[in-house]
């Protein structure tokens, strides 16, 4: 994945930063470890995480409008609802994160200020 096709609109940064704000608040980290471990109904969770209900749906809610996790409820008894998460997209986030963080990225520039004008001068003196 090229990262400038990586940062061609509004709507790319907005999925980005949305991800990433889910992904930064340490109860919906937890959570989205806890669901990388399988798919959990929230009584786990909740006992797993040490978590309020509500508090644990607000996270939920969050982590799932950021496409990281889904929900679906039990085939038997329609009351149960198990979370996963997303197989595509963390693999999408994966993928991104990697190539994001890539230090083959990182290029030396000569800076603009006097630093970056000494080199330049220096560069002028030697040829």
């Amino acid at each position: 994945m090229r990262m400038d096709l990586m940062w061609n609109n509004d709507k790319t940064i907005d999925e980005v930063t949305a991800v990433l704000k889910a992904l930064a608040e340490p109860n919906r980290l937890r959570i989205f470890a806890e669901l990388m471990n399988g798919d959990s109904c929230n009584c786990e969770l909740q006992a797993n995480l040490d978590l309020a209900p509500n508090l644990l749906s607000h996270h939920l809610r969050i982590l799932t409008k950021a496409g990281l996790v889904h929900s679906r409820r039990d085939k038997l008894d329609g009351r149960w609802i198990y979370y996963a998460v997303d197989r595509d997209m963390a693999g999408y986030w994966q993928i991104w994160l990697h190539d994001f963080l890539d230090p083959t990225r990182i290029h030396q520039r000569i800076v603009c200020g006097p630093e970056g004008q000494a080199v330049l001068l220096e560069k002028i003196a030697v040829t």
